[in-house]
């Protein structure tokens, strides 16, 4: 249960994180309210998943949750350059949040 409230935990990363976009120096009020909740809601599910998880990992897949939904949303939604080099990046991050729970002691 911990990997799954981990893997919510980073979508509301994602959603801080492109919130921040558009909050335009949190001068808009609803996307300042929506980051602010998304940041929240996303640091209160990783300290839940922190409660079976070591630290090192879960920090680690949660940020690379984050990286990578983030950066897929930039390049399919905002515009954002989809050159190899990217994708390989961003496939290399994806490669290490699976190696980080394969290798991940059990709950």
């Amino acid at each position: 249960m911990a990997w799954f409230v981990l893997f919510i935990a980073g979508l509301f990363e994602i959603v801080w994180a492109v919130g921040l976009k558009y909050t335009e120096g949190f001068t808009r009020l609803w996307p300042s309210l929506i980051t602010a909740a998304g940041m929240v809601i996303s640091l209160y599910l990783l300290s839940t998943a922190l409660k079976q998880l070591p630290i090192g990992t879960a920090y680690a897949v949660w940020t690379g949750i984050g990286a990578v939904g983030t950066a897929l949303i930039g390049i399919f939604f905002l515009g954002e350059p989809k050159d190899i080099a990217r994708i390989l990046s961003i496939f290399l991050i994806v490669a290490g949040i699976v190696g980080l729970k394969i290798f991940s002691p059990a709950e």
